[in-house]
């Protein structure tokens, strides 16, 4: 493995938030907000008085009583967080975005141009800041796992370089749940076992990690205690999975509050899927109740799916058998969908009129044929007029308004 530190991770600090403040003046250097109901991305000014994203908008105001909501300019987030991304490629062709926000690069070949990997670092905070006033927290390191902790820990908007000799001494002080699939389930797992820091992590057995994780993630936590990451720097990499979520703060566990709400999010899955011609077999759930603790169920299906209204009734079923094995759960605070396994191209399989119970639901079926139908007419209508020019009845008149729908489009990373 290569022993010096040429990866970097830059990540635009409270990005939303921090493009509010730089459209209007006048927020800057206050506690704002991006959301309502539910508060989508907060400030550095808000965060310090407890504020998060993900939280009701009424208890964010219980903890700032002076925090000010924005709705959100969404082009303007997906303008500036392009803008700040080409600043890297501008450095070198290897960039790997994995979000609006964030991405990796490895300068590795490009050092003979423009210096060592921290000088190029520097320049690169230096020309987001002068070309597009927003603050960029990078990360240097050997790995990618190193150089995302590093860029963590720089913020806010500062620089991180980790020496090669000191990764150990660096990483092993610091808290778990600055890991990679360290979230708060998991965190609270490994507290109960005395496990607070990376260091201590990298202490317990293996035996006893996969005892209290399972196998594949007890595994993926060791090595990367221990900074063992070959994962390298992928320029065109094609996801195997779409999915959407929506936090909903504290909502009651009934078919009113969760059906519109996966209603809306299969359709904006499902409409990824046809615009990538990317059927998917494999359907996921995940909910999240009030004390964060989440649940997932998936099913495998026979054929490849794509369309909106099967999707969204395969998850509500799901949905309502994870609510069925944990009665006493009575709030949910986010749902997501995701689909995956998912095909290189849209090949469809015709089914003979057999009369099934599930004639609905196969995409090849006569009614299943009829619902695709249905949706390419929407997809071609909303392509020329807009998202909001057509959808179906029961999402646009159910559904969830706790997230705008710029944003679900803004958070959902392309195929």
């Amino acid at each position: 493995m290569d022993t010096a530190a040429t990866i970097l991770h830059a990540d635009l600090d409270a990005f939303y938030a921090s493009v509010e403040q730089l459209l209007d003046p006048s927020l800057r250097g206050k506690p704002i907000a991006v959301g309502g109901g539910v508060v989508l991305a907060a400030s550095y000014e808000a965060k310090a008085f407890g504020v998060r994203g993900g939280m009701p908008g009424r208890q964010a105001r219980l903890l700032c009583p002076h925090l000010i909501f924005v709705d959100g300019q969404f082009q303007e987030y997906q303008r500036l967080g392009d803008a700040a991304i080409g600043v890297l490629g501008d450095f070198t062709p290897l960039v790997e975005r994995i979000s609006i926000d964030e991405a990796f690069a490895d300068v590795a070949g490009c050092t003979h141009l423009f210096g060592p990997p921290a000088e190029i670092a520097a320049a690169i905070r230096r020309r987001v800041r002068a070309e597009l006033g927003l603050p960029i927290s990078v990360g240097v390191a050997r790995t990618k796992h190193l150089a995302k902790i590093a860029s963590q820990v720089a913020k806010p908007d500062g620089l991180m370089v980790v020496d090669p000799a000191a990764e150990l001494a660096f990483l092993h002080d610091l808290p778990v749940e600055l890991m990679w699939g360290v979230g708060p389930v998991t965190k609270a797992r490994l507290a109960e076992t005395g496990v607070r820091t990376i260091g201590q992590l990298a202490q317990v057995p293996g035996w006893s990690l996969e005892r209290l994780l399972g196998r594949a993630a007890g595994e993926k936590l060791a090595a990367l205690a221990w900074n063992r990451d070959p994962r390298e720097i992928r320029t065109n990499r094609r996801a195997q999975s779409a999915g959407a979520q929506s936090a909903l703060g504290r909502k009651p566990a009934e078919e009113r509050v969760f059906v519109p709400t996966l209603r809306h999010l299969a359709d904006r899955v499902a409409t990824r899927l046809r615009a990538k011609s990317r059927p998917g077999r494999t359907v996921t759930v995940r909910v999240r109740f009030a004390d964060l603790r989440s649940v997932t169920r998936s099913i495998t299906l026979d054929a490849p799916i794509s369309a909106t209204t099967i999707l969204a009734e395969i998850a509500e079923e799901l949905v309502r058998t994870v609510l069925a094995q944990h009665p006493q759960e009575k709030t949910i605070s986010l749902l997501a969908i995701s689909v995956s396994h998912l095909d290189d191209r849209e090949a469809l399989q015709l089914d003979l009129p057999l009369g099934l119970d599930d004639e609905r639901r196969r995409p090849g079926a006569r009614k299943g044929m009829a619902r695709g139908k249905a949706d390419r007419a929407v997809d071609a209508i909303r392509d020329r007029f807009g998202w909001a020019a057509v959808g179906y009845g029961s999402v646009a008149l159910g559904r969830s308004s706790s997230v705008p729908d710029a944003f679900r489009e803004l958070a959902e990373k392309d195929l």
